[in-house]
């Protein structure tokens, strides 16, 4: 079953996070995932949303998006990203 990783992004630190954007796709094409969107002004329909940046990634299954997140490599790119914004991330299920 499908699953997607959804990030919603306040940058504060834009040459750090640069750093994380650079080493992205090295780390990331090693795994099954697809980025789906990136969005920096998305279209709101209802309530707030205080982000600068939205990400949608789909991978093939859960185990999948864990072996990416959890990769030694992807922990280390990932410090850069906490150093340089505030996010929430979760995973979610896909219905097939």
């Amino acid at each position: 079953m499908a699953c997607y990783f959804l990030a919603e992004i306040d940058v504060h630190d834009a040459e750090e996070y640069q750093s994380y954007l650079d080493g992205y796709d090295t780390v990331f094409d090693k795994f099954k995932g697809e980025v789906i969107a990136v969005d920096e002004d998305p279209v709101l329909l209802e309530g707030e949303w205080p982000y600068t940046r939205t990400v949608l990634i789909k991978f093939p299954d859960e185990a999948e998006a864990r072996r990416w997140y959890d990769s030694p490599q992807y922990r280390q790119l990932v410090k850069h990203r906490h150093r340089a914004s505030n996010a929430n991330v979760i995973l979610i299920k896909g219905r097939k």
